[in-house]
């Protein structure tokens, strides 16, 4: 049998001060009952663990490493309990790439916060393909899966790219009918060439080298130039449903690349509460509105 809890927690503060008064304080305890508990580990020790002096106490040389110990054992039980607390008491944070977070998180957040205010929301930037870690966040919004062992994947969009062009553009430079007209067109890049280079092969062309215009290095940047009447964009039509349904976007082809990847929401197995009610709640926005569409 182990001595009681209180009275190790009583011998780690008495021995990191050297005092027995301190350790009251920090304790919000009597220093009479910081003596009474100390004693009572020496009975159980069957040695003393400290020496008396006029006005301090020294804990004896053997008593070290049991100290230590339970000063670094004290701290992780501190450390893990918070965090518990914090997954049970309603604190989320939510990492999600940007193209998701700024079509379809951020515009909805409102919601999900009034129908759950007893949970804070916490939302920051996710990679593209990033890995699920419990220690980064509580659900990951990205792109691609996470196959690991002790994950919860939930497909939220198809990546399925296909040129869309801006209203503005069409009616400046007219509609391109074929897939040779919109290899010939105003072409955005979203990071490399390849992508369109890509689908100029899925269109049955052969081009002798990757089609020329501007290159953007955020996805959200391409989103606002083609919507701006910049260009066609290779652009997952499902992520930009909303656009395409208010007419600030067309689509102009259905020919379309990466038509076998997707969008995920990554959670860990079991997921905490907070994180299932979030969970729950956007699977349901995102399938809604794009089974509407």
């Amino acid at each position: 049998m182990l001595p009681s809890l209180s009275a190790l927690r009583v011998l780690e503060a008495a021995a990191r001060f050297n005092s027995f008064s301190r350790a009251a304080d920090e304790l919000h305890v009597t220093h009479a009952a910081v003596s009474h508990q100390i004693r009572l580990l020496e009975d159980w020790f069957g040695r003393p663990l400290f020496v008396r002096e006029k006005r301090s106490v020294r804990l004896v040389p053997e008593a070290a490493a049991l100290a230590q110990t339970l000063s670094v054992s004290l701290a992780r039980i501190e450390a893990e309990a918070q965090a518990f607390r914090l997954k049970t008491t309603g604190e989320l944070t939510v990492a999600c790439i940007a193209s998701i977070a700024t079509r379809w998180l951020i515009p909805a957040l409102a919601d999900f916060l009034a129908l759950h205010p007893d949970i804070n929301v916490r939302v920051v930037y996710a990679m593209a393909e990033q890995q699920f870690s419990d220690a980064d966040c509580d659900v990951l919004i990205t792109l691609g899966e996470d196959k690991r062992e002790g994950r919860e994947c939930v497909r939220l969009f198809s990546r399925a790219n296909r040129p869309v062009a801006s209203p503005i553009y069409l009616e400046r430079r007219g509609r391109p009918d074929t897939a040779e007209e919109i290899a010939l067109a105003d072409l955005l890049h979203d990071e490399t060439p390849e992508r369109w280079l890509n689908w100029c092969r899925m269109a049955g062309l052969q081009p002798d080298k990757a089609p020329r215009g501007p290159v953007f290095p955020d996805f959200n940047l391409l989103a606002t130039a083609v919507i701006a009447g910049h260009g066609i964009a290779l652009c997952p039509t499902e992520v930009f449903r909303r656009e395409i349904d208010r007419g600030d976007l067309v689509i102009l082809s259905d020919i379309e690349t990466l038509g076998n990847e997707g969008y995920f929401l990554i959670t860990a197995r079991p997921a905490s509460q907070a994180a299932q009610q979030f969970c729950d709640w956007f699977s349901s926005v995102t399938r809604c509105e794009t089974e509407s569409g």
